[in-house]
């Protein structure tokens, strides 16, 4: 899991424990019911089904396991205005070719509809947090080495 800053707003804090709520109880709930009928198919050295439902159980653990992390080690609380780029800003950037694109700085859970997600764990988002309006940056990714003009910096209205 990351050490960075995990900003929620409100509601991706909700939407998380909403989550939380339902795997740990009818996710659960489902789960054991499906093992149960799974090892009444006989031998479950030899039971796909019984396999399959293990590796859900699993996946669905560590979802589980996730989400505890994320909701006991995150900032919740309203974005307030911003000078320079930080977690929780919306910023407005200029590629080369004069194409300007919107992004939310933030974790993947909070992405919202509307905006591109740069994540401060990743190439862009680790580059623009810090940067004032006018600034350049510059951010190595898969495809190349790019540079974007930061245009604007608004704090997130969601």
């Amino acid at each position: 899991m990351s050490n960075s800053e995990t900003w929620l707003t409100p509601a991706a804090y909700h939407k998380l424990q909403e989550e939380y709520d339902t795997l740990t109880t009818k996710g659960r709930n489902h789960m054991a019911m499906r093992l149960a009928e799974a090892r009444a198919h006989g031998d479950i050295r030899e039971n796909a089904d019984y396999d399959a439902a293990k590796t859900e159980q699993g996946l669905m653990e560590a979802r589980i396991r996730k989400l505890r992390h994320l909701l006991d080690n995150s900032t919740v609380s309203e974005p307030g205005s911003h000078d320079t780029v930080q977690i929780s800003s919306v910023v407005t950037v200029r590629e080369d070719d004069g194409y300007e694109e919107q992004y939310l700085v933030a974790v993947p859970e909070n992405k919202v509809p509307g905006y591109l997600l740069a994540s401060p764990d990743g190439p862009l988002g680790s580059a623009l947090v810090g940067a004032e309006v006018g600034d350049e940056v510059t951010y190595q990714a898969p495809g190349g080495t790019f540079s974007v003009k930061v245009v604007a910096i608004m704090p997130f209205e969601g």
